[in-house]
């Protein structure tokens, strides 16, 4: 589990060097967008699933 951690603190100080400080905030707020809308949408798809009427195939 530290490797993880390492790995992380790697990626953010190469990230930091290649875009610079003033873009990291945009860059957090696209991801944590992102990451919002993918739990918004995993949310609709379970609640669509309960919602049919008929589960049962016609004949």
């Amino acid at each position: 589990m530290p490797d993880i951690v390492i790995v992380l603190v790697i990626v953010l100080i190469v990230v930091l060097v290649v875009r610079g400080p003033k873009t990291l905030p945009k860059l957090g707020e696209a991801l944590g967008k992102a990451v919002s809308g993918a739990r918004k949408a995993a949310k609709e798809g379970s609640d669509d699933e309960g919602a049919r009427p008929d589960d049962q195939p016609r004949a």
